[in-house]
């Protein structure tokens, strides 16, 4: 299966909000770059992010654009994030709801059939803008 086809079931299952399906595409050792905040190691960490996320926000990603480079390890993915803010996180506005569209990116690496790599980016002055209305 090609890293992209891999990438897009990954993405597939975020928004069926399928958490499972989505942590079994990545790898043990995968690290992730958040937009903010230091790099997790590892699956267990991942994992912690993954069921935060799932209570502070619910999200849809949509009109996705995915870009490989020759070697087919490397997918870039551009989305809309469409949102809606649930549970506050410390150092960011209170949550009652409010929702969000931002566009947003992400660079991933497959390596063996698994997602080994994540880096994330959005702007997150947008998003605090937009949910401090």
């Amino acid at each position: 299966m090609s890293a992209a086809t891999i990438v897009q079931q990954y993405y597939d299952a975020f928004n069926q909000k399928n958490w499972q399906a989505m942590l079994d595409l990545v790898s043990e050792d995968i690290v992730h770059e958040p937009n903010e905040g230091d790099p997790r190691h590892g699956k267990p960490l991942f994992t912690a992010f993954v069921k935060k996320m799932e209570v502070a926000y619910d999200e849809t990603l949509k009109d996705f654009t995915f870009y490989t480079e020759a070697s087919g390890e490397k997918v870039a993915a551009q989305f809309t994030v469409h949102g809606r803010y649930l549970q506050a996180e410390d150092g960011l506005p209170e949550a009652h709801g409010q929702t969000y569209v931002l566009p947003a990116a992400a660079f991933l690496t497959v390596k063996d059939g698994l997602i080994c790599k994540v880096t994330t980016y959005y702007n997150l002055s947008e998003w605090i803008q937009q949910v401090s209305r």
